[in-house]
Formats: structure tokens, sequence, C-alpha cells
């Protein structure tokens, strides 16, 4: 592949983030303190501005200086009462982990969390709630990024760990840190980083662990997400240990073992004294409990077993109540469904307070749900210009091979005039099953138009709207392009018998792009780069054309408010289309290509520099300010006036894809895309889906080769920490949309086999939320974990820090959303997005512990490989055409 790294752009250096690396984890400055009101929301930090604050913030709440406070609220002395329901306060650290706790507790509860960031409060508002309202029965700290002495990360948690004596808290990763810390426990580096992978755990055999095994071979494993650790030697005497690891070794998640609970037996002797024990081995605290108040933290937020009677018997110790399928052939499953199975079991024996009791008054739904709105996602008002739709659909019955398939449909159709206004959504790659349909079109009825959105300063941005007449209308959009899609979709109103009989989901409506950009209207504090190319474009497709792979069909469909003619015309287009003019394939190879001086990639970094970074995104990572970071780059190249139908056509010829996509929009702006990733689908029975790709690498030359190297893929520790790290993410965002318990990982860390690489892949799915629309579903996800990293904001104001330049459209995502706002997405990879004549190519891979800086960077060139090489051969062939036609 032909990349020349430019090495006159000047690396990114920023002071802020040189200055991060003096801050000691364990000694808060001495600067003047503040109450948690104080804090700066963190919508609306830079990064800078994140570390500067944490040169100049204090620790208000560190140990030492609130002795003598008084605690706010009389503890009870009531026995405690059963009730029909648990109300949790659960503080999120602004993690990508906090709604897979919210899930599995809305199970274990009976009635979902409220959720609180964690400088949304002050300490008074706080009181009001826990101790004046007693609106809660107990209190989770969530996981997050950062350290429990900087303030800016760990906000109102540790006053409330301080204060709240006699209420029950339990503490889950930075949670646990922070109990620690709290009560003078020193929070340190660990030996090395360890993100996404599973350990062996020994407990002390408390009541908490009754018939859950320990030690060696046991069955008993955590996924552990963590840098930073609770150092065993600087523990309190008034803080008990109850968990551990069996060593610092950590253990491939894919092994071959079956253990059997029944075989094994532990001997508790050995590590009665967990103390001494975890200090002397230097082992790392899993577990603590503090000896006098009812508060627990545990480190792993998530825990794996062999699927065998272990598995079944912890089912039933944790109280979950059903019984999990295995989630990948043979005897392993993670058990994704039941994350905190261990959390849980804690969190229920600490609801039993020795010395009273924290309960509610009265009824417990009735007193509770007025107070606070669970619900972060509102249904926003329809439009006030509602609209009906009527659709009407033909099916073409094994037409579509008789008439040359899907490339000379779409090319006798919408081929002419350069493809001007047109689309399609391909599956170019179906084999075993990846894709079935294919959706395309282009300038249509009078419902037709095209929307063009870009992000403006502070917030919101402007929309044109240019309808099938030609005519333009510019808006400014205050409160963003989520907004206006909720709205426009929500106001249209359908009959459901329309679709009746219809095998897929897109009936219609608007198709297109979102940018990486509109990450600011989901949760990110800002863009420090603007895309040149406009944040989000779209088709309102009324006409379109769907090619059923599977059975060869065809269908062609309208959506109308007056009557139309265009059923008539296509369905006799296609019926006189025959297979003899479908265009030849001629075929170039690489090897035939002389490369000459204007036939390079130029990067935004060297080779050097790239791998730079990835050593700060390590450090990032020891420091625990993220788990995982997706690291990327841009590759451009002048291509002047080039046929761009046929470098798509040679795109997809040599690396199909299920996800591929054509789009060809009037700001010469045409985008070409080979992507093997979904990123979200919500099909017409509220099922929401992700399939993230996590893991990649290089086809092989032989058979033999090939097949090393997909096995190589699929048991490389590296590759299965970050494909669960973003599993996990994903869960997370569907887990804030979808009904608790039905988030689930039907496939877990399959590897699938594409033209130039082997790739990890596994599968989210869950059921959404009857009061969420399609448009809350995209913002509680967008963007994709897979590209940002984990936890995804402060991933993603790292990664901003980083990159030279806007992602752009690269790293969004491409696909529609139906009247009846059913939708599906990919992932923008493998990419070549034209605009003003400049081809760009972004590409890039996950970076984290085990992360070689050398290998991160071949990585991200094999992931640029085939698109590059389809500019470059593709030019090379439209350059020696035009010379043969100039002669």
């Amino acid at each position: 592949m032909n990349i020349s790294l430019c090495s006159n752009l000047s690396e990114i250096t920023s002071p802020c983030l040189e200055s991060s690396q003096s801050i000691n984890i364990n000694k808060p400055l001495a600067i003047s303190s503040i109450r948690a009101s104080d804090f700066t929301n963190k919508d609306s930090i830079q990064v800078s501005s994140r570390y500067a604050r944490k040169m100049v913030l204090s620790c208000q709440y560190v140990p030492g200086h609130l002795e003598g406070t008084q605690l706010m609220g009389k503890p009870l002395s009531k026995p405690r009462q059963k009730l029909e329901s648990i109300r949790t306060l659960l503080i999120d650290n602004y993690d990508s982990y906090t709604y897979n706790i919210y899930q599995e507790l809305s199970v274990v509860n009976g009635l979902p969390p409220v959720v609180v960031r964690n400088d949304e409060w002050t300490w008074e508002e706080a009181c009001r709630y826990i101790y004046e309202k007693r609106a809660f029965d107990n209190i989770v700290i969530s996981p997050g990024p950062g350290s429990p002495a900087c303030p800016a990360d760990i906000g109102i948690c540790l006053k409330l760990l301080l204060e709240c004596k006699d209420i029950p808290i339990l503490g889950v990763c930075l949670g646990h840190q922070a109990l620690g810390y709290v009560h003078g426990a020193e929070v340190i580096h660990a030996l090395e980083p360890v993100h996404g992978r599973l350990s062996e755990i020994q407990h002390n055999g408390c009541r908490l662990f009754h018939d859950i095994p320990s030690g060696r071979n046991s069955g008993f494993k955590v996924v552990r997400y963590h840098s930073l650790v609770i150092d065993a030697k600087s523990l309190p005497k008034e803080l008990i240990p109850l968990a551990w690891t069996c060593s610092a070794d950590t253990i491939s998640s894919l092994g071959d073992q079956n253990y059997d609970f029944d075989d094994h037996e532990t001997s508790l002797s050995s590590f009665k004294d967990g103390r001494s024990n975890c200090v002397e081995d230097n082992k790392v605290l899993m577990g603590i409990m503090h000896s006098t108040r009812p508060h627990y933290g545990l480190q792993p937020p998530v825990m794996g077993v062999r699927y065998s009677k272990t598995s079944e018997k912890l089912l039933k110790i944790f109280g979950l109540g059903r019984t999990l399928p295995p989630l990948v052939r043979g005897s392993y499953s993670i058990m994704l469904n039941g994350v905190l199975a261990l959390s849980s079991k804690l969190y229920l024996a600490c609801m039993q307070v020795k010395n009273g009791s924290w309960q509610f008054k009265n009824n417990p739904k009735s007193n509770y749900l007025p107070i606070l709105d669970t619900n972060h996602f509102k249904m926003v008002n329809s439009s006030n210009l509602t609209k009906f739709l009527k659709l009407e659909w033909r099916k073409l019955e094994h037409l579509s091979c008789q008439v040359g398939g899907a490339e000379n449909i779409f090319l006798e159709l919408f081929g002419d005039d350069k493809a001007g206004n047109t689309f399609w959504l391909d599956s170019s790659s179906t084999e075993k099953r990846r894709a079935r349909f294919s959706f395309m079109g282009g300038k249509g009825g009078s419902l037709w138009k095209q929307i063009t959105f870009r992000l403006s300063e502070p917030s919101g941005g402007h929309i044109i709207i240019e309808d099938a007449q030609g005519l333009s209308t510019t808006t400014f959009l205050k409160d963003g392009f989520f907004h206006f899609m909720n709205e426009e979709l929500q106001s249209i109103h359908y009959d459901e018998k329309d679709y009746e009989g219809l095998p897929f989901e897109f009936y219609g409506g608007y198709i297109g792009y979102l940018g990486y950009g509109l990450k600011v209207e989901c949760g990110a504090a800002y863009n420090r780069h603007k895309a040149e190319t406009p944040d989000a474009c779209f088709f309102f497709a009324d006409n379109l054309i769907v090619i059923d792979h599977s059975n060869d069909d065809i269908y062609i469909l309208s959506i109308h408010d007056q009557s139309t003619t265009w059923l008539d015309d296509v369905e006799q287009k296609l019926t006189s289309l025959k297979a003899s003019s479908a265009p030849p394939k001629t075929k170039t190879s690489p090897s035939q290509i002389s490369a000459k001086n204007n036939s390079v990639f130029l990067s935004n970094k060297t080779r050097e520099q790239y791998m730079e970074d990835v050593e700060k995104c390590q450090k990032f990572i020891r420091d625990g300010e993220s788990y995982e970071l997706c690291l990327t780059t841009q590759m451009r190249k002048k291509i002047g006036d080039m046929d761009l139908l046929g470098l798509y056509f040679h795109l997809r010829e040599k690396n199909p894809a299920p996800y591929a996509a054509w789009l060809n929009f009037k700001q010469h702006l045409t985008i070409c895309c080979s992507s093997p990733e979904r990123f979200l689908r919500l099909d017409r029975d509220g099922i929401l889906e992700a399939k993230p790709i996590k893991g990649t690498i290089a086809r092989g030359f032989t058979p033999e080769e090939d097949e090393m190297f997909r096995s190589q893929l699929q048991h490389s520790e590296k590759d299965q920490a970050e494909n669960l790290m973003i599993v996990d993410l994903l869960r997370n965002d569907l887990g804030r949309v979808c009904e608790p318990g039905s988030v689930h990982v039907p496939h877990l860390m399959e590897v699938e086999s594409y033209a130039t690489v082997h790739t990890m892949v596994s599968t989210i799915q869950g059921k959404k939320q009857p009061n969420v629309s399609a448009i809350d579903c995209v913002r509680a996800a967008f963007p994709g974990g897979s590209m940002t990293g984990a936890p995804k904001l402060r991933s993603m104001e790292l990664l901003d820090s980083l990159e030279t330049c806007s992602r752009g459209i690269y790293s969004g995502c491409i696909g529609f959303f139906s009247y009846n706002q059913t939708f599906d997405l990919n992932i923008v990879i493998r990419t070549v997005v034209v605009h003003e004549g400049e081809a760009s190519v972004g590409a890039g891979g996950a970076v984290v512990a085990l992360s070689s800086p050398e290998q991160e960077y071949k990585e991200m060139v094999l992931k640029a490989t085939a698109p590059v090489n389809a500019v470059l051969e593709y030019q090379h062939k439209f350059a020696g055409k035009e010379e043969c036609e100039s002669r």
C-alpha cells in the first residue's frame, strides 16, 4: 500500500496533559476546599480544563478533613421490614459500565435505581433525598475513570461514604477504591494495568461467599477493569479484606479446561487473615468491607465462570431466578447477563444492618417515583405539521439475477449524470447470512428532500433543506440535529398494514450518515477539530428498490401523499433489462500498477508520531483515565475529477462487505463504504442489536497460514480484552434504553473472515423500552463504542487531545431511519470519503495495556489497505483509460 508518512505536520503538545503526570494519586493538593455544587458539569469540560482542575482542586472529602462533622439525619432503630422492592441510588462516575449495574439492580430490586451523576447534586440536595424524604434503601457507587483522590473524578461519593454511616453502600471499582481511600488506605498504581482480563479469586469464606468456590482452579474468576489498586499494606484496621487475586497472572478468556465445583475442595485455613495474606504474597485486593458500617467494596464489576455445575449453583446462590444458556460454544461462558452476580449477593446481604435499618415510609413506589424521574429519555412532542404517508409496493419474484444483479440494476436506473443524488445500502457480502437486503434509489417524487446539517459553536447548528423542486431553506437548530430528527419521525403517521408481508425493515424515509462530531449531542464535552464535511447529511427517500439476495426477489416501494405512477414506470424498466447488459468487470492486480509521484496518500501522522500517541494512550490507561482508547488517523490524496461510481464498483469488488454503502450528495460529497460492522439496528419488534468488531488480523496466503492466523486471533488475550470491554460498553449503552433484564449477548467473540482480514465480532441485543424513540436509542449509543474506547466520554476527550484533525464522517455511521422508526446503521470504517476532489481514508485501532506500539501501527495500516489500494488502483486504471481515449 502506498502511504507516504508526511512529517511536516507538527506533533500535538499539551502542557496540561504533561502536567497531569505530576499528580500524586494518593495525596490531594492542599488548596481551598470546594462543595460538590462547585464542580463544573462534565458535559461542558474540555480536556485541558479537566486536567487543569486536577491541578487546582482540592479533595474536600479526604481522610481527616471531615473528622468531627455531624451526620445529617438520625439513624433509624426500627427493625427492618420486608419490602416488595428495593430503592437504590446509583451514583454514576461518568462510566460506560453504570447502566450494566442499572440493568442488574432493576432485576434484583424489582424497581429501577435512580441514576445521579457524581457532580449533579450538592451535599444538601443529597441529604434531602436520603434523610428527609428517605427516598432510598441503599446506595451503589459505580466504576469510573480517574482516581478517588481527584474531586473531578469522584464528586460527592467520598462525602457519602464518610457521612452516611448507617446506610448500606456498595462501591464498585472506583467506588471500591474510594471506600479504601476515604478511610486512610492508599490508592496506588497496580504492578500492571488489567482491563478486560480474567483472574482467579480467593475469598475469606465469610457468609457473603457461602457456597461460592475459591482459589485456583475453582472456576471462580472475575474480569478486571483497573490500573489503580488499594495498597493492602496501608489498609486500616476498620476495613476488612474479603477477596483478592490468587496470583498476579491473568487467564485467557477462552481456555480449554472445565472445572466442576463438586470436585473441588477449598481449605479456608490458609487465608483466614486476609490482610496478611495480601501483603505477604503481593496479591491484589478485590473486595473489602467496613467493620462497623454496612459499606462494601468490590474491585471487579464483571464475573466469569466455567459454564458447568459451578455456574448453575452460582446462579441459584445469587438469586437471579433464571438459568442462562451458554453464550459461546463449549464449556465456557462469561455470564454477561448476570454481570453483577457477586455484587448482587453482597448488595443484598449488606441490606441486613445489625443495629437498626434503613427503610421506606408507607408505600415504596408511590413515594419514590414522584420524587425523582428515573427516565433519562423523554419522547419529544410531535411536530405541529403531521404527515400521513401511504405505502405502496410490489414484489418481482426471482428477477434480480435475470437483469444482471444489484450492480447492473443500480447502474441502469441511477447511473446517469454521475449518479447524482443517489444512495445504495449495499449488502455486497452476503455469505454466511451476514446480510440479505440491499436498498437503492435516487431523487424521487414530491416528498424527496435532502437535509444537510453543520454544527455551530457553542451548540446547535444550521440545517439546509432542499425539496424536490430544488428550493432550499436554511434554519438554525438550537436543540441540535437529533432533536430535529426525533420530531420529524414522530410527525409521520402511517398504517402498519401497508408493510405487512415485507421481510425487511426499511420502507422509505431518511437515508444518509451521522458524522462523528455529533458526539457533542450525545454527552461529549466538545469537538476540538471542526469537520470539513457536513456533520450529517440525509435524503428523504420516497421511492425505493430493495433486492432480496437470498431469494433473488426485487421489491419496489413508494411512499406518497398523492397518486403516483413511479411503480409502473420502474417495473417496466426492470422487466425490460437483459442480463447481457451487465457492465464487464475488469480485474486489476495491485502488482500490475507502478506507483507514480502522485499515487500516494499523505498521512496526518508519521509512523513515529502514531507510535508515540499509542504510548501516550497507554499512560492514560496506567493512570486509570481510560481502559481502552481507539486511536485513529487520516490519510488524504487529491484525485481530481474521477469516475466515483466506478471507484465504488472497484472497492466493492475488491473488498465486499455486509454493510457497504454508496452515497452521492450535491455538496461535492461522495462516500464509498465497505464496512463489515453494524453499529445499531432496531427492528419492528423493538429489538435493538449491536455488532461491534474488536480484534483484527490479516488473512493468510495459504489455507494453513490463514487458519493459523484465525486461531491466533481467536485465542489472543489482548484481542479478547479489547472485544469484551466494548461488549460491556455496548451493553451499558443499550441498558440505558432497554427493558430491565433484556440486554444479553447471544454471540461472544466470534471470528468472521472477509476478503483481506479476520475480525472478532460480538452481538448484543435488548428489548427497547416502549417510552423511548428510535433517535433516543441512537443518542444513547452514539458514537459506536468500538470507535471510542471505554469509558466513552472520558476516552473521547483524551482522543480529541491526541488526534490532529476531525474524523468527520469516519467513525460515524451510515444507514436508514424508516418512517415507522425502525433503523439500521453501520460503523463508517474501510471507507473512502471524497470531498471537493480529495479522497480521505480513516483508520485506527484500540489501544489497551497489552498493546505494542509497533503492532498497533501495523494494524492501522492493515485496516487502511483495502480502501487506499482501491483508490490507487482505480486511479491508475482511470488515468490509463483517459490516455487511451485522448489518442
